[in-house]
C-alpha cells in the first residue's frame, strides 16, 4: 500500500488561475468564486496532484502525508 496524502488548499493565497485543474482535474475543482478545492482532502499519492501543487503559481496547495503530517510539498528547507 502506498502513501497517503492529505491536500490543503490556502483559500486566502489561491487566485483561481486554474492551473491545478488543468493539471489534475481529477484532484482540484474551482467553486462558485473560482477558488480552488481538493475535491478529497484525503488521497492516495497522485503525481497529477503534486505536479499541479508545484505548478500553483501563488504556492497555495500544501500537500502532507497524511499518518506523519510530514509535508511533501512545500518542502522543508
Amino acid at each position: 500500500m502506498g502513501d497517503r496524502w492529505h491536500v490543503e488548499v490556502d483559500r486566502s493565497v489561491c487566485i483561481g488561475s486554474g492551473m491545478c485543474v488543468n493539471t489534475a482535474p481529477g484532484g482540484f475543482g474551482l467553486d462558485t468564486a473560482r477558488q480552488s478545492r481538493p475535491r478529497a482532502a484525503d488521497i492516495d499519492a497522485n503525481e497529477l496532484v503534486l505536479a499541479a501543487a508545484e505548478g500553483c503559481p501563488v504556492e497555495a496547495i500544501s500537500i502532507s502525508l497524511l499518518e506523519s503530517g510530514e509535508p511533501v510539498f512545500p518542502p522543508e528547507e
